[in-house]
């Protein structure tokens, strides 16, 4: 049991520094991969800065750029919940495989 604390995870600025990189490799492969997160990161491109120029007020401003964000937070969190799905049919697969195969 002493063991236990050499595999907890980091904290403090290590874990932030770690999860930056992690999101940095997510996005990049999001870029590289899909064709939609790219066209919805140049559409961003062109409305955010519009809405900055075009909202009249604070809040309209902070309304029109987050609808677009939050087009890129729904794409993310697809693809998340995809990755989970696959990895539930895999465990399901796996454990099929070891007591019935």
């Amino acid at each position: 049991m002493s063991d236990f604390k050499e595999f907890k995870g980091k904290k403090g600025l290590r874990r932030l520094w770690n999860a930056t990189g992690y999101s940095r490799d997510g996005l990049l492969a999001a870029w590289h991969n899909e064709a939609a997160f790219r066209e919805e990161v140049l559409l961003a491109a062109v409305a955010i800065p519009l809405a900055f120029y075009l909202g009249q007020t604070g809040v309209a401003r902070a309304l029109l750029v987050a609808s677009i964000v939050l087009i890129l937070a729904k794409r993310a969190k697809d693809m998340g919940s995809a990755a989970v799905l696959l990895s539930l049919l895999n465990a399901a697969l796996v454990w099929g495989l070891v007591l019935f195969g």
